[in-house]
């Protein structure tokens, strides 16, 4: 029986709290977007990290704003990490009727851990939402018609999902607090962006029939403390600015989103998805053109600059699987043998 009358100190040794930089601190310093406007953040991209699965990727971006040890505890400005497998084509159950196409099914979860605000092991409403607009955007560029009657699963799961706003407060540059790390608000845009560049270059892994490669574009509307900028897509008139892959966390007043799913070589859009308020941006760029097509213009021009990066990890992949079966890899403009 303990001794009620003791104070008995810890086992272990103890460290005293640190407390973080409260936002109203003379001292904080809000992260500030260095890029140009029409510059998107750095990707990493590789193929064939899960060897149980038909084909993989993993995806990442690189923080356009380095953390600053000395003054924060935590890092102010998050970043996206995306992994990605695909499993099929595979027959269905008998219990299923026949289809003469291929079944798509995609299924985003975040880990408890991809936010500030832990997650739950349940899906919710957010990610119904992205595997639902995910498996709209697949479903142009897969050749249904050569696998009936079969079925293929993406998964991808979010390590790390785009926040809001720095790590001090609820709803970042959105003002949303939807209770789940802002990732309802506008970062999910940009995790939506992502997600469609790393299953199309899961699926690519796999060997499934595709017509072309989709991918991921994002573009916002911000509004600038001063009208002094003279960079292509600024209104000074109304103060606006739109910029190509946001960082919620660098923008303190985000007006409007809009991301796309785009497919280069057919020059086609299998997804838009668009939020926000896009009035006062045509001034600029001539009464032929609305608010809605400028932002989706800037929208594909982030997805053309993914587009490189979705194909030079895809040349590198299959160099190196010619390489491991024994097949000298062809140089620029040879063509492979037996191919028209």
């Amino acid at each position: 029986m303990a001794d009620r009358r003791r104070s008995n100190p810890p086992s272990g040794p103890t460290t005293a709290p640190i407390f973080l930089t409260s936002p109203s601190n003379p001292s904080f310093q809000p992260p500030q977007r260095t890029r140009p406007p029409h510059e998107i953040r750095k990707i990493f991209l590789k193929t064939g990290l899960t060897p149980s699965a038909s084909g993989s990727a993993y995806l990442e971006l690189e923080p356009s704003t380095s953390p600053n040890p000395t003054t924060n505890l935590t890092q102010s400005t998050s970043t996206l990490k995306l992994t990605c497998t695909v499993h099929g084509p595979r027959p269905l159950p008998r219990s299923v009727p026949f289809s003469p196409h291929l079944l798509l099914t995609a299924h985003v979860k975040f880990a408890p851990f991809a936010s500030k605000h832990r997650r739950g092991y349940v899906r919710d409403t957010s990610e119904r939402d992205l595997s639902v607009h995910v498996e709209t955007a697949l479903r142009g560029l897969l050749i249904s018609e050569r696998w009936p009657k079969s079925g293929v699963d993406v998964v991808i799961t979010v390590l790390e999902g785009e926040d809001d706003g720095p790590a001090f407060t609820e709803g970042g540059g959105s003002g949303e607090d939807n209770g789940a790390g802002g990732l309802g608000g506008w970062g999910m845009m940009s995790v939506l962006s992502g997600c469609m560049t790393v299953a199309s270059a899961a699926i690519a892994d796999a060997g499934i029939d595709c017509s072309d490669l989709v991918s991921g574009g994002v573009a916002a509307i911000v509004r600038q403390p001063s009208s002094s900028h003279s960079q292509t897509g600024t209104s000074k008139a109304s103060g606006k600015e739109i910029v190509l892959d946001p960082c919620p966390s660098e923008h303190a007043d985000i007006l409007a989103v809009c991301v796309v799913g785009y497919l280069r070589s057919r020059d086609q859009i299998t997804e838009i998805w668009s939020r926000g308020d896009m009035e006062g941006l045509s001034g600029d760029e001539g009464p032929e053109q609305s608010d809605f097509e400028v932002l989706l213009d800037r929208a594909v021009e982030a997805a053309v600059s993914s587009r490189l990066v979705l194909d030079a990890a895809l040349k590198e992949a299959t160099e190196h699987k010619l390489q491991k079966m024994g097949t000298p890899v062809p140089s620029s403009g040879e063509k492979v043998k037996g191919s028209s």
